[in-house]
């Protein structure tokens, strides 16, 4: 599946998805189920390779953010178009507890969704649809002004407009 990483087509993955019933690899940087997590805690916690984590959009990131910072990837799921919780759980892991590895999004991506889900703290995107991934690219340099409000710093554009008021009115 095609991968946009910070805005970029990346080649190749580097990290290898695996099942809950496979060995993980030594070397590799291995992606586990949240299920697996729970159940191997305690002996994935002392791995000395990458270890990401793939949480479902149901999972209560307010109990599991004290955790994030143990994972090099968080992968966060879409399952179709119109739920939203993986943004609030993207918003928490960053800027709740500060979670500053990888942040993927995967399932149902959308086009026209991306910008707002990188203001959330995504960097990486996973493409399902072949042959969008580089229309995909070209929305994360398509905007200047932003209009929903995130913790990213950016100032909206209605922020900046009242502010623009404001002065006009104590410059008169």
């Amino acid at each position: 599946m095609p991968l946009l990483k910070n805005g970029q087509m990346i080649g190749e993955d580097a990290w290898l998805s695996v099942a809950d019933d496979a060995p993980l690899p030594e070397h590799r940087p291995a992606l586990i189920s949240h299920a697996r997590w729970q159940a191997e805690q305690e002996h994935l916690a002392g791995r000395n390779a990458p270890l990401g984590i793939h949480l479902p959009n149901t999972v209560d990131v307010l109990d599991f953010g004290p955790e994030a910072g143990r994972f090099d990837l968080i992968v966060l799921e879409f399952p179709k178009f119109s739920d939203g919780r993986a943004y609030s759980q993207a918003r928490l892991l960053r800027e709740r507890f500060g979670f500053a590895g990888e942040l993927r999004a995967t399932g149902h991506v959308l086009q026209d969704q991306l910008w707002h889900m990188q203001r959330c703290g995504f960097d990486a995107f996973e493409i399902a649809r072949e042959g969008a991934a580089e229309a995909f690219a070209a929305v994360m340099r398509g905007f200047s002004h932003v209009y929903q409000p995130t913790g990213d710093g950016r100032i909206s554009a209605l922020k900046q407009r009242l502010a623009a008021a404001r002065k006009q009115e104590a410059a008169e």
